[in-house]
């Protein structure tokens, strides 16, 4: 009796291990599914709370706009093409661009820095425009190349709209590359909405810069960022000459910018779930080994005591 009870309690032991390392192994097993949905799900979640934050800042941008005056607009746009006529006659001002004072004030009518905003349909992308192209501002949104015309359109103009491509918190110029001569984006500043046509696409080194001067009479935007994608040791130049003005077709409400896409709802709901079931399956393929593991040693107990039985009755005989 004494060595079955000595088994009991060493099974028991036993038990209680191989029951406290499935639960270890079990949560281990978590985690890194948990880890590895992260790694694959942080583009597209990064990438939502991104668009989410330019529709905000494009939205509130529509609402000052709103609240402006006509003589309101016409000092902004005098201020910017005065700009512009200056840039046109020193030319050494692209490479200097500290000689004409008062950029930063210059269309910013919200002290945020965002001159306006640029669409293209194509790609599914709209971007606030801030002064500068320090990389704080290209890694959220895009930048005006200080030095370059302000883009509100008018002959001799030719104004470089940067962001970066492939950057795993947001889509900005990443698709850049798929745009052809002939496709369309829009630039809106205040109450005016302009509209270009690509009509060349090229690929330079970050030094070669002949392509974004001013031409006599022209009225050019270009769309800039780095290439080869992950390797970035050119750029790509996408330009477009202006086809028309006019004035904003659809304008952005503060609400816009908190609505839930609907797929990213879907797919949230489908994660949560997935994870449910998983933990489920294991916690009951978990029970099924620890039932199946009682099982056994049951019948080890009974066994063992069956034995005991029997040594002590031939001991008595």
């Amino acid at each position: 009796m004494k060595s079955g009870k000595k088994l009991e309690k060493k099974s028991k032991k036993t038990l209680k291990k191989k029951k406290l390392s499935s639960n270890i192994t079990t949560i281990i097993l978590i985690l890194i599914f948990l880890v590895g949905l992260s790694v694959m799900l942080y583009p597209t979640v990064s990438n939502y709370v991104n668009q989410r934050h330019q529709s905000k800042a494009i939205a509130a941008y529509d609402e000052k706009v709103s609240e402006m005056k006509p003589e309101d607009y016409t000092k902004y746009f005098e201020a910017a093409e005065k700009y512009n006529k200056k840039l046109a006659k020193n030319p050494s001002a692209f490479y200097n661009p500290d000689e004409i004072k008062g950029y930063e004030k210059i269309l910013d009518i919200s002290g945020t820095g965002i001159m306006g905003y640029i669409t293209i349909k194509k790609l599914g992308v709209e971007l606030p425009i801030y002064h500068g192209t320090d990389e704080g501002i290209l890694q959220i949104a895009a930048g005006h190349l200080k030095g370059t015309s302000f883009p509100v359109g008018g002959d001799s103009t030719h104004s470089v709209i940067s962001a970066h491509r492939g950057l795993p918190s947001a889509k900005l110029f990443t698709d850049l590359d798929k745009m052809e001569v002939g496709d369309t984006f829009t630039i809106t500043i205040l109450n005016r909405e302009i509209t270009y046509e690509v009509d060349d696409i090229s690929i330079v080194l970050p030094d070669e810069t002949d392509s974004l001067q001013i031409e006599d009479k022209k009225d050019y935007c270009t769309l800039m960022t780095c290439t080869p994608y992950g390797i970035n040791t050119h750029r790509l130049l996408v330009r477009g000459h202006c086809i028309g003005t006019g004035e904003p077709q659809h304008i952005h409400v503060t609400a816009e910018a908190f609505q839930i896409d609907p797929t990213i709802t879907a797919s949230v709901m489908g994660i949560i779930l997935l994870i449910m079931l998983l933990i489920r399956v294991l916690i009951r393929t978990r029970k099924k080994g620890q039932e199946g593991k009682h099982l056994k040693c049951n019948q080890v107990f009974l066994h063992l005591k069956r034995g005991d039985l029997i040594g002590n009755n031939k001991k008595t005989k």
